[in-house]
């Protein structure tokens, strides 16, 4: 069976802002709103704007940026922001 969450880290220069799992995540990249699910297929994109972690308890966290770099693989999200 499937897992429902994914494994999630985001990390700026000055250290880690969230890590932990989390039943989907959102951003945009130049192409426009886009969400991750557990068991994506990989996946690389610089992201912008603002990122949504929708945690397990139905509740979210967002958080601005300017700019990142996100990858998808082996269901684990990593994000680096400020690159």
């Amino acid at each position: 069976m499937p897992s429902e969450t994914i494994n999630l880290v985001v990390r700026k220069r000055d250290g880690v802002l969230y890590e932990g799992s989390a039943k989907a995540f959102s951003s945009l990249n130049e192409i426009g709103k886009f969400d991750i699910l557990s068991m994506h297929s990989n996946f690389v994109t610089t992201i912008q704007g603002k990122i949504t972690i929708h945690l397990t308890g139905g509740s979210k966290k967002e958080i601005d940026i300017e700019n990142g770099v996100l990858r998808v693989k082996e269901n684990k999200i990593e994000v680096y922001l400020g690159i």
